[in-house]
């Protein structure tokens, strides 16, 4: 096994942060839309998109260099990952990439220190009011991020749906469920089954839409209102964007509600025992922040549960990138 170089280690990462910002402004430009199954060369796409064409072939050899798009000679053309970045790709994720070269995240991160210094998130130095608030005080970038966020969901609902038996629940509670892109999927499902979207008032008036006689709405915060009365509660990618405190009280908040037998279905990405790469811990500095949240392990959730009232049951890996921690009331 070749050892890496050390030299080589430092400089890709101290200098690395060039990198994710060349695939925003390709995102931003669309160039993947630009650009079809017919190589072009970057002078040919640079006039396509409005881009200085010496410069964008720069961008694009660095990318390409990564996976993200092909060179052969001087023309380009799509690889498996840039063909993601197509508005037209039924798991685009153009949003996702646009979503982290937003304003507010980069000016988040150059206050990470403060993040590591106090614990605190970053977000909170740069934008006192908070990430939410910044996103209603600027509605396109609020746009940019939801629909990442619905990309994102659409890219797990199906790995979800594979590995888990829904026919069992009367009654779905979707808790912070946005959009309701998980709950619309399994009703649509299960022609047996309810469901209750709950979320922030302006969440739920932008979701108006979605409502049907099977999928009612409810607006309300989860830190003071009482939720639902459900047999099964989700909760997608809620809990890993608060500390233990607050998300004890969240799921307190679920125990409330929660009828006898009732199932908790938390639905995380969870950080592996491997010291190695993996995502899970990049998106856990991503959570201390913008957010003040955690990735955590499956040992940290199963503390929060015994906390709150419940009792994990099982994990099950829906090989989508995301787990379903199964848990019962105890």
């Amino acid at each position: 096994m070749i050892e890496p170089n050390p030299f080589a280690t430092l400089t890709q990462i101290a200098g690395g942060y060039c990198l994710p910002r060349c695939l925003h402004v390709v995102a931003d430009l669309g160039v993947a839309d630009a650009l079809d199954e017919t190589p072009r060369t970057a002078a040919d796409l640079a006039a396509s998109v409005g881009a200085h064409p010496d410069a964008l072939g720069r961008v694009l050899r660095l990318l390409a260099a990564h996976g993200m798009f092909e060179m052969q000679g001087d023309m380009f053309r799509h690889s498996p990952a840039s063909r993601l970045l197509r508005t037209d790709h039924p798991q685009s994720m153009r949003a996702f990439a646009q979503m982290n070269g937003l304003p507010v995240f980069w000016a988040t991160y150059e206050a990470l220190e403060h993040s590591v210094r106090t614990g605190l998130p970053a977000v909170s130095k740069v934008f006192p009011e908070g990430f939410w608030a910044y996103f209603a005080q600027h509605p396109e970038e609020g746009r940019v991020f939801n629909a990442a966020m619905g990309a994102r969901a659409q890219g797990t609902v199906a790995g979800i749906l594979a590995c888990y038996d829904f026919s069992g629940f009367g009654r779905i509670g979707d808790i912070g469920g946005g959009r309701g892109h998980l709950l619309r999927a399994i009703i649509d499902a299960e022609p047996s089954a309810e469901g209750v979207l709950f979320d922030l008032p302006h969440v739920i008036e932008e979701a108006v839409g979605v409502a049907s006689e099977r999928l009612t709405l409810q607006a309300g915060d989860f830190f003071r209102d009482t939720l639902p009365s459900c047999d099964a509660y989700l909760l997608m990618d809620i809990i890993h964007d608060w500390g233990d405190e607050e998300s004890v009280a969240i799921l307190q908040a679920v125990r409330r509600a929660a009828p006898p037998q009732a199932k908790l279905l938390l639905i995380e990405m969870l950080v592996p025992d491997d010291p190695g790469p993996d995502w899970s811990k990049m998106l856990d500095i991503h959570m201390l922040t913008l957010f003040g949240g955690r990735q955590r392990t499956q040992q940290e959730y199963e503390a929060l549960f015994a906390q709150s009232g419940f009792v994990l049951k099982r994990e099950i890996d829906t090989h989508a990138g995301i787990s379903i921690l199964e848990a019962e009331t105890t």
